[in-house]
């Protein structure tokens, strides 16, 4: 399959890459050590228009496509874990959701808003005990006349505190099974009963919120539903099979940050009279995080063409998604090698990527889970 870039793809590319190297990367390392959400890297990237790359431009969005969005997820991902992991969610997760399956008021209401970037978005499905069966879940919402009441806790939750609006999954029939999860869309600026319980610290990653909510006897009307009732669980398979394209696409974005700092280190530092690139291990080193950063992009971007085409995804965005996480951590381990001592300071950013990368095999479903979803599409 051929990747050459369209231009415009191409021009949104090098537009990002400039912003990212001149406005989040001199601030990476300073908001993880402070644990700081860069809310004004966010309004710059509003600014930008691209905090709504795949929506449509009727809803506020750039109307591109996945393909575009994952380039630009790739291009905050070399130079900030954090900020990437909050625009993937953001975008994969709370937007795109809103776009697939909701009223036309609704995207007027709720979508239009993340698209431009007034406020981040975020999606509530994982809980304190469900782990990796995210079906598994004790959130409720019960009908009171034309209202939903929803009470639960979810965990682990991206950008709720940061959030002007969330979407969040909960049993509305205990007795179907998959079929009795509906979604719903809370403002936890206005919604009484929402409350942001704990905001984690983290192995990495923690510039980006992440967070244990609360949902207590919160009220809601009944447009606030998404979809249909019942609608949840296959509303979450759909959305996971695009948000693990993001994954990938910051894992590739990671491993490209972590590879680049290696390769620029091999360049400079000289070891017995010549820089150590020239040395048979450090060589064979750099050509093989090279070749995994690649590897994890061409498959990257054969899972976002293949959604683009409207064609059945689960199997590529899974091995996108497997492949991408695991090179990320790979690459940044090597890069920290390269550097010796210095890689485990935090003057230098491949710990920094080591760090970050370890969520990639964890978060939208572990690589375990991945292997899960690879064998069923494989008919294992």
């Amino acid at each position: 399959m051929d990747f050459e870039l369209p231009d415009e793809h191409r021009m949104i590319q090098e537009t990002v890459r400039d912003f990212c190297e001149t406005e989040i990367e001199p601030i990476a390392q300073e908001i993880e050590d402070e644990h700081r959400f860069p809310a004004a890297v966010f309004d710059q990237l509003a600014e930008l228009d691209v905090m709504g790359v795949p929506i449509a431009e009727e809803y506020g969005g750039l109307g591109g496509d996945t393909l575009m969005y994952s380039l630009v997820a790739e291009e905050i991902g070399r130079v900030s874990g954090s900020v990437g992991l909050s625009y993937v969610a953001h975008v994969s997760l709370a937007s795109k959701p809103l776009e697939l399956f909701g009223t036309d008021e609704q995207k007027r209401r709720w979508l239009r808003p993340l698209a431009e970037g007034e406020y981040l978005g975020g999606w509530a499905l994982t809980e304190p005990k469900s782990g990796s069966d995210a079906s598994d879940m004790d959130t409720t919402a019960e009908r009171d006349g034309d209202e939903w009441i929803l009470d639960g806790t979810k965990q682990f939750i991206t950008n709720a505190s940061e959030a002007g609006s969330i979407l969040v999954k909960a049993v509305t029939d205990p007795d179907a099974g998959y079929d009795g999860i509906s979604t719903f869309i809370v403002d936890p600026r206005e919604d009484d009963g929402f409350e942001v319980t704990t905001v984690w610290d983290k192995l990495g990653l923690n510039a980006s919120p992440t967070c244990e909510i609360r949902l207590e006897d919160v009220r809601l009307p009944e447009d606030r539903l998404l979809g249909e009732e019942g609608d949840g669980w296959e509303q979450t398979k759909t959305t996971l099979d695009g948000g693990r394209i993001s994954i990938a696409a910051l894992s590739t974005g990671l491993a490209q940050g972590a590879y680049d700092h290696a390769r620029a280190y091999s360049n400079e530092r000289e070891q017995f009279g010549r820089p150590i690139s020239k040395f048979d291990a450090i060589r064979d080193t750099i050509v093989d995080m090279h070749r995994k950063t690649e590897r994890a992009r061409l498959l990257t971007y054969r899972a976002a063409r293949t959604y683009d085409a409207g064609e059945p995804v689960t199997r590529e965005s899974a091995l996108a998604k497997l492949d991408a996480s695991e090179a990320a951590r790979e690459v940044a381990e090597d890069a920290v090698q390269v550097l010796g001592g210095y890689g485990y300071t935090t003057d230098f950013a491949p710990q920094r990527f080591y760090r970050d990368a370890k969520l990639m095999e964890i978060g939208e479903g572990t690589s375990e889970i991945q292997h899960l979803v690879i064998g069923r599409e494989l008919g294992l």
